[in-house]
């Protein structure tokens, strides 16, 4: 089973371009899977698996409290193998056929209002390298809505002067996202300000190409982008238990609530189903209700 494993792993990756951490999470579903087939002598191969093996395994998942989520991957991980085993005839039959996914309970995304996205873009020190920094980061996420993956990515040449960038994002998909006017001027600002100092502590070794840089002149992360919003979003709107994914909403509500296209703002999301951005929709519909209920007279609010 081990072995079927690394080979699916591996077209994942190279075949399909997946990202590490796309591929970290199957490999932990489907290690489990086959771990828990062993331990309690249910088979010893992937074409062995019968459907209610895999019953037994979701039974187990929920007796030890997982989410439904989590279930849910898992599942997904598991029609992802068999898809694979399928198509090279190393499996006869899916045992997932007919076993329904959980019903996941929606949650409506959270969003930043008016307000508190300006306390959070004032938030940095404009009078440091770094607080530069950090306010172009700030920026350029909700003007753009972009992922921390995708903005971890971009380079000084890509963005400066750029009121557009094309951006490859999740699945290979391409898009153009657009770069507002206050977006841009924190880029340059840091470009010409703080960038350079930070960029003279870096080992000559590191890549100069990115746009963000850490403290010591080498690339910004991913994970160190997640830090740097969700120091900010304490310290200037209290928030917690939200990080850099809330100005990807922000973004999104905000644009819908304006009477953007709910098209358009799938494009710039990236988005390949519009029914992913559609859930945005839902979202607005309850901040309406919420000024309704707080401005109109015969509403009924106190």
């Amino acid at each position: 089973m081990d072995q079927l494993i690394d080979a699916f792993l591996t077209e994942l990756r190279d075949g399909r371009a997946a990202s590490e951490a796309t591929v970290r999470a199957y490999a932990d579903d489907l290690q489990q899977f086959a771990s828990f087939f062993r331990e309690h002598g249910l088979a010893g191969s992937w074409q062995e698996l019968r459907p209610p093996h895999v019953r037994r395994f979701l039974a187990h998942l929920h007796s030890h409290d997982y989410a439904r989520t989590s279930i849910a991957r898992k599942l997904s991980s598991l029609r992802a193998i068999y898809r694979y085993l399928r198509a090279r005839g190393l499996a006869e039959a899916d045992p997932t056929v007919g076993i329904s996914s959980p019903r996941q309970r929606r949650r409506l995304p959270r969003f930043l209002y008016q307000e508190e996205v300006e306390k959070l873009l004032a938030a940095p020190d404009k009078e440091t390298p770094l607080g530069l920094r950090d306010r172009a980061i700030l920026e350029t996420l909700y003007a753009t809505g972009l992922r921390v993956s995708e903005i971890a990515s971009l380079t000084a040449a890509q963005c400066e002067g750029a009121s557009e960038l094309r951006i490859v994002g999740k699945g290979g998909r391409e898009r153009v996202v657009i770069v507002g006017s206050k977006a841009q001027e924190a880029i340059e600002r840091y470009l010409e300000e703080g960038r350079p100092h930070i960029l003279a502590k870096r080992n000559p070794q590191s890549d100069e190409a990115r746009l963000f840089l850490n403290a010591r002149g080498g690339p910004l992360t991913s994970r160190s982008i997640r830090r740097v919003v969700h120091r900010h979003l304490l310290r200037a709107c209290a928030q917690h238990g939200i990080g850099p994914h809330a100005l990807r909403h922000t973004f999104a509500t905000h644009l819908l609530e304006a009477g953007a296209d709910l098209r358009a703002v799938q494009e710039l999301l990236g988005h390949a189903s519009l029914s992913t951005t559609q859930i945005y929709t839902h979202v607005t519909r309850r901040h309406l209700r919420e000024v309704y209920d707080q401005a109109h007279p015969r509403s009924g609010a106190d």
